[in-house]
């Protein structure tokens, strides 16, 4: 997103938006926030949403406008104390979560360069109509509320408890997923495409093992292909549980010095929809004539 567009949303003139931002510019690495060059502010300013002109930015343009990424405007909320809007912050990121969660579980999402560009004018659009909605503004409050904010039982949800910790559903799997060095077994009746979205923290080189009835058929060939095509890695291969498996578990690097062991309580795929806890698990032994028999069993084709 633009500064001048966040800027409209958290009640700032985009002078002294980019002032506060370059106070702590520290916090704002090259993979937060950015400057445009000339061809692209050109491009932009071409468009019938996104408007570079003189009427948006002043009479004297001097600079490109500035863009910020997701981390980038997460960063925002904890450096705009004085004027920050609670509630504009919030809308933020659950419009965030809603895309991120749109582009992970729609098996009819269309990939192209087309549908990106429109959805990204769609997104432009919401943030112009964020700014209309003046009723919603809170003028002047601290960090500290919106991070309370966050008690809220409709954001909570989108947490779990890892290891007795709260963190955000999708982060967790990813920081279990990353600390694979070879194999990533994941024994889970219930499968969808998020739960391939979320392999794709593991590093170059880990393969993946899913192990899984797949109830429902609610993960398909035609899911598969396209996740296959888009990212490539890990390498994810499946097997059945033949109906013996209740409980879900997420299996690190078997049989080596390596090896963790995760209880889960529940799907992968339904990560964050409900109250759940993920824990490593103490004795692994115990669980390697489970994993044995699994990794006999059969293929699982997918419909």
């Amino acid at each position: 997103m633009l500064d001048v567009d966040l800027a409209k949303i958290y009640g700032y003139e985009t002078k002294a938006f980019n002032q506060q931002v370059k106070r702590n510019i520290e916090r704002f690495p090259a993979d937060m926030m950015f400057q445009l060059k000339d061809d692209e502010a050109k491009e932009l300013s071409r468009s019938q949403i996104v408007t570079l002109n003189k009427v948006t930015r002043g009479k004297n343009i001097k600079y490109n406008p500035y863009a910020f990424t997701e981390q980038g405007i997460y960063m925002l909320m904890t450096v705009l104390k004085g004027e920050l809007a609670v509630k504009q912050s919030i809308m933020l990121v659950r419009i965030f979560k809603e895309m991120k969660d749109y582009i992970s579980d729609s098996s009819h999402m269309v990939i192209s360069s087309d549908e990106f560009s429109r959805l990204a004018a769609i997104t432009a659009q919401n943030a112009f109509d964020i700014t209309r909605l003046k009723e919603t503004m809170v003028e002047r409050t601290e960090l500290e509320k919106f991070i309370k904010s966050f008690n809220d039982k409709r954001i909570v949800k989108d947490y779990i408890i890892l290891n007795g910790q709260t963190v955000e559903a999708n982060l967790a799997y990813s920081e279990i997923y990353a600390k694979a060095k070879k194999t990533i077994f994941v024994v889970d009746n219930y499968i969808g495409l998020k739960t391939l979205s979320l392999l794709k923290a593991a590093k170059q080189g880990v393969t993946a093992i899913v192990f899984s009835d797949n109830i429902g058929k609610m993960l398909r060939q035609t899911d598969y292909n396209d996740f296959v095509t888009q990212y490539g890695n890990p390498q994810i291969l499946f097997r059945k549980t033949n109906g013996k498996f209740h409980d879900r578990y997420i299996i690190l690097d078997y049989k080596t010095k390596a090896e963790k062991i995760y209880h889960c309580g529940a799907s992968s795929k339904d990560a964050g929809k409900k109250v759940t806890s993920i824990t490593l698990v103490e004795d692994y032994v115990i669980y390697h004539s489970m994993v044995e028999e699994l990794l006999k069993n059969p293929i699982l084709v997918l419909n």
